[in-house]
């Protein structure tokens, strides 16, 4: 026959009732309600990307594509703020064919100052405001 259980101190008779509540609290989960959960998720990383991400990636490739049809006379502000002219653009080239990489020089005039930049750290490509001034 099996030894009787002691239940002599507190300690003891607490790790049980916990034990029992935590059965009781956790019932088994159905594959209906996982299906409902795992549903649920893909729905908000559904909304998450084509609210949050998409816009933020045909941003940026549209920006992208202005930067790499920038030309001599276009009207530039760069990432710190300093507006200018394009007047010299130096591509790096591959094989004798030029790449407009980000990393390309772009000589720009303001005022009466010529200032060498990245085509990277180019913020926006004409004289226009800003697109979310009025937001």
């Amino acid at each position: 026959m099996a030894a009787a259980l002691s239940l002599s101190t507190g300690h003891d008779r607490m790790m049980i009732i916990y034990a029992t509540l935590a059965q009781a609290a956790a019932p088994g989960v159905s594959g209906s309600t996982l299906s409902g959960i795992v549903f649920q998720v893909v729905v908000i990383i559904g909304i998450i990307y084509f609210i949050m991400i998409r816009p933020q990636q045909k941003q940026r490739q549209k920006h992208e594509a202005a930067l790499r049809g920038l030309k001599k006379g276009d009207e530039i502000v760069t990432s710190g703020g300093i507006i200018g002219k394009v007047v010299f653009i130096k591509e790096s080239t591959k094989d004798g064919q030029p790449l407009k990489a980000m990393d390309d020089r772009v000589t720009i005039e303001s005022g009466e100052s010529r200032i060498v930049v990245e085509r990277g750290k180019i913020g926006r490509v004409g004289g226009g405001p800003a697109p979310n001034a009025n937001a």
